[in-house]
């Protein structure tokens, strides 16, 4: 009987750009959740673990910045690819200032923490946007083969 980790190697040279993929999808859908988890925090009260949400979702948001400007030089001038490089760095202005101003903060969230809190949503609903479009294009294009 096989082991688990000859399966796994097995499968990962049938398909090997799944397991690229999957990575680069939660490389740049990590961030986005850990500040939805941070603004769901704050709605509830729970302003110390909106905190460290945001704390741990700027690393992650900088990898994915960095990532997404490298694919833009790689690129043929692509102006998607730019924007999204430039929509990445500004969420990671946000989520930085964010965490600064409520490093100060005694109780509760600051106006100006929770407001770059919800810029950088509205940063990553603009980021869904974009990635969903071609593909909605297609879906809209796709129609139902006559009999």
């Amino acid at each position: 009987m096989a082991s688990e980790r000859t399966l796994l190697r097995s499968a990962g040279k049938d398909h090997p750009a799944r397991g690229r993929n999957s990575v680069f999808v939660a490389r740049r859908l990590l961030p986005a959740l850990l500040v939805a988890a941070a603004a769901m925090a704050d709605w509830q009260g729970a302003h110390s673990f909106a905190r460290v949400a945001l704390l741990f979702a700027v690393p992650f948001t900088a990898v994915a910045a960095l990532m997404s400007f490298g694919e833009y030089l790689d690129s043929d001038s692509d102006g998607t690819a730019l924007l999204h490089a430039l929509l990445w760095g500004a969420a990671v202005v946000l989520l930085v200032v964010s965490c600064a101003v409520r490093r100060h903060a005694l109780h509760g969230a600051p106006p100006l923490a929770v407001s770059s809190l919800l810029a950088c949503l509205g940063i990553f609903a603009v980021k869904a946007t974009l990635v969903a479009a071609p593909h909605l294009r297609r879906a809209a294009d796709l129609r139902p083969a006559k009999p």
